[in-house]
């Protein structure tokens, strides 16, 4: 894709594997051969750009990202807006139903120091803060969970397909 612009990241050089031992299906999805150069690209299912610099900046995982009314939504770009609120220890989007169309939400882990009451004033807030930001414009609905489902192998990857099926279940 061209400079700036979002795209999935693939890979390739000496470590990368034409295919998988025994696993015709998941080679299909995950390798790409080019045939110019014999060489066999890697779907990372990660997305990101390249800046002017030729650095790659990560977006997240491609299957993450929301895509609701004719916008995608990446989670990185999108969280770090969130993140430095003071009043927010970590946020994370999600794809929520409603009224029968997807669309994005975000989930909020309130820092310890705000965890009182309802959090309509934190919400107004936020709300103001997509508003102010074309990648979040549009993201209308927060809910404020008390501890986002992580893997305990790192904690810093949040289960979000679990995350997802909560916010979904605060609709009612």
């Amino acid at each position: 894709v061209p400079e700036g612009e979002i795209g999935e990241i693939c890979v390739a050089g000496p470590a990368v594997s034409p295919a998988y031992y025994e696993r015709p299906e998941s080679t299909a999805l995950a390798k790409i051969a080019d045939p110019e150069s014999s060489r066999f690209f890697h779907r990372m299912g990660d997305v990101g750009y390249t800046d002017a610099e030729g650095r790659l900046w990560f977006c997240g995982r491609k299957a993450h990202r929301v895509e609701a009314a004719g916008k995608t939504y990446f989670t990185i770009p999108c969280e770090r807006i969130f993140n430095t609120h003071a009043g927010v220890r970590r946020s994370a989007l999600v794809g929520v139903r409603l009224i029968g169309k997807m669309a994005p939400a975000l989930c909020i882990e309130r820092d310890s120091g705000d965890s009182e009451g309802t959090g309509d004033g934190l919400k107004k807030e936020l709300r103001a803060r997509a508003d102010a930001h074309p990648i979040t414009r549009g993201i209308e609905t927060f809910f404020f969970h008390d501890g986002f489902p992580m893997d305990v192998r790192h904690n810093a990857k949040i289960f979000r397909e679990k995350l997802a099926v909560w916010a979904q279940e605060q609709l009612g």
